[in-house]
């Protein structure tokens, strides 16, 4: 067994596209027309860090309680988490393309981190070799 997707809800499909391929370096590995089960026309647009098993399933927003929660999944902690071979590179690369860091990095017993948001306000941890 593994985990195979995470839904990750936000506000428009093309802006989280353009953050998680454009800005983090992901892989779009679907990204589909589909129907929801309430007959409205949505897309199945899947990401993945490249050479990944598991993925982010992008959802965008339907209705008043989805858009309430973009960016709050996690209710403010880090609910994701990103691990690196080369943390420097990786971090300087999402500097550079203007990732918005609001933590820089410092050393844990699991790793060297920094904690970034994406495009929709959620927290992740970018997480390096110890």
């Amino acid at each position: 067994m593994n985990i195979d997707l995470v839904s990750l809800i936000v506000r428009d499909y093309d802006e989280a596209i353009a953050f998680f391929v454009g800005d983090l370096g992901f892989d779009l590995v679907e990204d589909s027309p589909s129907v929801g089960g309430d007959g409205r026309a949505k897309r199945w647009v899947v990401v993945r860090p490249p050479g990944a098993v598991s993925g982010l399933l992008l959802a965008e927003a339907n209705g008043d309680d989805q858009r309430a929660a973009v960016g709050g999944q996690f209710a403010g902690r880090v609910g994701l988490f990103l691990r690196v071979e080369d943390f420097d590179a990786t971090f300087a690369s999402m500097t550079e393309r203007g990732v918005h860091f609001v933590e820089g990095p410092r050393h844990e017993p699991y790793g060297r981190i920094a904690i970034f948001q994406d495009i929709a306000g959620n927290k992740w941890d970018l997480i390096g070799p110890v």
